[in-house]
């Protein structure tokens, strides 16, 4: 039997020395320490022999066993190295390689631009009405009677306004002015509120015009405000928005809502005065319109005309981001172009 196990373990020393790999050495254990394997096979036979012989034989076969296994242990530390080593090198990654790219979604131009006028008249003490006073679909009544609009006003055609079918009178607003009266009917003055928001109108599509757009309503109503106050908040959101002085020209105008009513221009960036396709030759573009409240605009929301005056503006967001980057088609904001967009 001492032959025998002699035998068994030059057997097991050969089989480690063709191994080649992990699975080669668990092959190995298998056929010789597993609980049918060749070693365990003549340790049950140790019954049968004398005690001299157990002795002997029993410390024979614990010696080569733990021989064998230490013999296992050493190859497959070997092994594992050198298969980790092959892992890691197939897998090498330059780290001196840079990332890859991935695009992040930014802020619209229109939105970055809404925000950026709403912080800049906050700095003047003006504050956002709340969205419930100022909603996108109104009746006739808010755009237009209580701002002191003739029954018989162009702008009530169908050609210029969205009426829609929810009900009778009910139009897609066609400016932001109607939040003037929401805010005026919800407060007493002194009032100082802006209204941001999307308005519609019913016109021909080119580079200066939309049929959907964007403003921003300002109001301010107080004792002893002037058209000069206007001027003056004007003027300097002008000067904060381009961050510095531009030429600007206060035109005399007409809104049925505002009296007396001016329209502002800045000088066109594209041309600088020059004259092109954007300012339709002129070397301005419109930016916004303004006046002094009318009396019978404060009379519509019951404030008393003789004791409260104030002014009111509207501005176009989408003019005022083609001033500030040099844009001259108003359609690229709505074109969902990524190739325009990505430069914001």
């Amino acid at each position: 039997m001492k032959e025998q196990l002699e035998k068994i373990y030059e057997n097991a020393t050969s089989d480690l020395t063709e191994a080649s790999c992990i699975s080669d050495l668990d092959e190995i254990r298998g056929k010789y320490l597993s609980r049918k394997g060749e070693f365990n096979e003549i340790k049950k036979n140790l019954k049968n022999l004398s005690d001299e012989d157990k002795r002997i034989v029993g410390s024979l076969a614990n010696e080569i066993t733990q021989k064998l296994e230490k013999a296992l242990k050493t190859k497959h530390e070997e092994f594992y190295k050198k298969e980790l080593d092959a892992k890691l090198a197939k897998e090498r990654l330059d780290v001196t390689l840079p990332g890859k790219y991935i695009p992040r979604g930014k802020v619209h131009p229109i939105t970055s631009t809404t925000n950026e006028i709403v912080a800049s008249l906050q700095s003047l003490g003006f504050s956002v009405v709340p969205d419930a006073q100022s909603p996108e679909v109104e009746t006739d009544y808010y755009n237009f009677d209580a701002l002191n609009v003739p029954k018989d006003h162009p702008a009530r055609d169908v050609q210029d306004t969205f009426y829609t079918t929810i009900a009778q009178n009910i139009v897609l607003r066609s400016q932001t002015s109607g939040a003037q009266i929401h805010a005026m009917e919800n407060a007493k003055p002194p009032i100082r509120v802006i209204s941001p928001g999307r308005v519609y109108r019913n016109e021909n599509i080119n580079a200066r015009k939309n049929n959907f757009f964007h403003q921003i309503e300002g109001l301010y109503v107080d004792k002893d405000i002037t058209f000069g106050d206007l001027k003056g908040v004007l003027n300097e959101f002008i000067r904060i928005y381009f961050g510095s002085s531009r030429p600007t020209r206060f035109r005399s105008s007409f809104f049925p809502f505002t009296e007396p009513s001016a329209e502002v221009d800045v000088q066109c960036i594209m041309c600088e005065g020059k004259g092109c396709r954007t300012c339709s030759g002129t070397g301005w573009l419109e930016v916004l319109g303004c006046g002094m409240v009318d009396p019978n605009v404060l009379k519509n929301v019951g404030i008393d005309p003789d004791v409260y005056t104030g002014f009111a503006f509207g501005m176009g967001v989408e003019r005022l981001a083609m001033l500030k980057y040099a844009i001259d088609d108003i359609r690229l904001f709505f074109n969902n172009d990524v190739r325009f967009l990505k430069q914001f």
